[in-house]
């Protein structure tokens, strides 16, 4: 049913906006796991093209399995494949936590 894919995502709002700053602000890194990941899917019987199982309208393609927009999941270093056991396609890189100081070593890593 949609209204629990809904639900899952405002439930994960922190994932999304993770989804939402890296397809902004693109990295190098973050693209070339987005890359991979989006392979993993590409041979996912749960992926939805069209869109009919997406959580939000608009948002295709996505997974069929917890309806998020892959353009967004892909990107998402703390985010992992819904599926489980040897189903799973792919897992979590680094939470949030760890991304941030990531992100801010290679920010000092820019400056030098």
């Amino acid at each position: 049913m949609r209204i629990n894919k809904i639900l899952n995502a405002v439930k994960n709002i922190d994932k999304v906006y993770e989804g939402i700053k890296n397809k902004i602000f693109k990295r190098s890194y973050i693209e070339d796991i987005a890359n991979y990941r989006w392979k993993q899917c590409k041979t996912c019987p749960h992926l939805d093209i069209k869109g009919t199982e997406c959580a939000l309208p608009g948002t295709k393609p996505c997974c069929g399995k917890c309806g998020c927009s892959l353009d967004l999941k892909l990107r998402s270093m703390s985010t992992d494949c819904p599926l489980e056991g040897d189903e799973k396609k792919w897992d979590v890189i680094m939470d949030a936590e760890q991304e941030s100081t990531l992100l801010k070593n290679l920010d000092k890593q820019d400056k030098k």
